[in-house]
């Protein structure tokens, strides 16, 4: 049975959620969050041969790296949302699997996606990301963890 097609968003912006595989986590320490942090930036900073820049990949509203998964609030621009986010995740299965000398799928399965298509459901989406850390039970109140868009 094929699987269902993803939903497109009209505005581009998307909840992303990527899990690690297994359940298992996909950072063991903080240069693992880093290194993250790092190929996000680099979907923002891209350049051709000539080292001419680019349009960034996408835009980055909000994330929020947990030890096990990933949110994600974004608007991709010129690709579709399976292209900009296989970018990402390749960047750091690459990189993970070298470091920990593995190889593999890092991230569970296919991403999911909700797409965002009104500024109600965004703004709740901006509270849930953010709130993620503390409903874990990791910090006590919004913008004291390190891994997250709020500060």
């Amino acid at each position: 049975m094929p699987r269902q097609a993803r939903k497109e968003s009209g505005t581009g912006i998307y909840h992303v959620m990527l899990r690690g595989i297994n359940r298992q986590d996909i950072f063991e320490d903080a240069e693992d969050y880093m290194r993250m942090l790092r190929c996000m930036q680099q979907m923002l900073e891209q350049y051709d041969d000539l080292g001419n820049r680019l349009p960034p990949l996408c835009t980055f509203y909000a994330y929020c790296l947990m030890s096990n998964h990933v949110h994600l609030l974004l608007r991709v621009n010129q690709e579709d949302i399976g292209c900009t986010i296989k970018h990402l995740t390749v960047m750091y299965a690459m990189y993970y699997n070298q470091k920990y000398s593995r190889s593999g799928h890092v991230f569970q399965d296919r991403f999911k996606s909700e797409p965002v298509n009104d500024m109600a459901y965004f703004v709740t989406l901006l509270r849930y990301i953010h709130q993620n850390p503390t409903k874990a039970g990791i910090v006590s109140k919004v913008g004291d963890y390190d891994w997250c868009s709020w500060k």
